[in-house]
């Protein structure tokens, strides 16, 4: 294992105390590197300096350091974040006829940001008013434009230094889940939140001097449950018949959790990733592949694991 930090023409490899742990999500939150220095009379090194995790020639983790906590016997706990960090900014943009993938390559114009690969997303956004959102917002809202008119979900994730946007059925590994290579693992289900089987949408139109209604809903469902309404104005760019039965399709659904804890760890895993699962959970038994929302590796004394949330069929985590 090699993790080195660079302080301008410095390069450390520290002492570490404890375990290492990497965190990534699916969206929404940056690649997180945490790790406790040993100091000793070499090493120097400050917040906005590089970090590079290597294991096993494996390019795990590229980031920087953003704070530091240290105590009486000089240990250093350490935090690094990858590049997306920085979409935590926020900024207004006024964009038309954009792909989510350019609108990716035109915020990191903007912020010079490193970018690697980023796949065409195909389906054209005809024109969004994005005003005082994170730079995470302002790109989900465009990738959800994209599922819900193409169907595809991709990912946002930093490799190594370099951003990349992936459609997550390019992000399936060979890796199996199941009763032995996972500890535990805590389900729920819930019609709580996230579950709505009635759309409608408004549209004011002011050319017409009317206000349009678009209602998809499924009866069945608003019997077992009673109506679960979500409600959304929008604007004249939008579908407004076809975003109300996307939506229905997305959100008809019981949700359903499911966290794995301390599974085997493969450093392939991040937030976006598709592995395949085979587990009773009681009231049904999965055996597919399923979506990564989150995950928290750890490292100590070349022992690896790792905890999972994880989403696929009705499961929404």
């Amino acid at each position: 294992m090699e993790l080195i930090i660079q302080n301008g023409s410095n390069v450390y490899l520290p002492i570490l105390k404890d375990e290492i742990t990497w965190e990534t999500e699916r969206k929404g939150s940056p690649g997180i590197l945490k790790f406790t220095v040993v100091k000793d009379q070499e090493i120097a090194f400050q917040e906005g300096n590089a970090v590079r995790l290597i294991i096993n020639g494996m390019k795990i983790f590229y980031g920087f350091v953003f704070s530091k906590k240290r105590d009486k016997e000089q240990h250093i706990q350490v935090t690094a974040y990858d590049q997306l960090r920085y979409f935590k900014n926020k900024d207004t943009y006024v964009y038309s006829n954009k792909r989510a993938d350019e609108v990716v390559k035109m915020i990191v114009n903007d912020f010079l940001l490193n970018v690697g690969t980023l796949e065409n997303t195909v389906h054209k956004i005809a024109s969004k008013i994005e005003d005082n959102k994170t730079l995470f917002d302002i790109v989900q809202s465009a990738l959800d434009d994209t599922l819900m008119t193409k169907k595809k979900m991709y990912v946002l994730y930093d490799d190594f230094g370099k951003l990349a946007l992936k459609d997550i059925s390019k992000m399936k590994l060979d890796l199996l889940i199941d009763e032995e290579t996972g500890e535990n693992f805590t389900y729920s289900s819930s019609i709580d939140e996230q579950t709505y089987n009635k759309i409608k949408l408004s549209y004011e139109n002011k050319e017409k001097g009317v206000r349009e209604i678009y209602i998809a809903q499924h009866g069945a469902n608003m019997n077992k449950w009673g109506v679960l309404q979500y409600f959304e104005k929008i604007d004249g760019n939008v579908n407004g018949k076809v975003k109300a039965n996307a939506l229905l399709e997305l959100y008809n659904q019981r949700t359903r959790n499911l966290t794995i804890n301390n599974a085997l760890g493969d450093w392939r895993v991040r937030g976006g990733s598709l592995i395949a699962v085979i587990l009773n959970l009681g009231d049904l038994i999965t055996n597919n592949y399923m979506l990564v929302e989150k995950v928290k590796h750890s490292y100590r004394d070349d022992e690896h694991f790792m905890n999972l949330t994880l989403r696929g069929g009705e499961f929404i985590a």
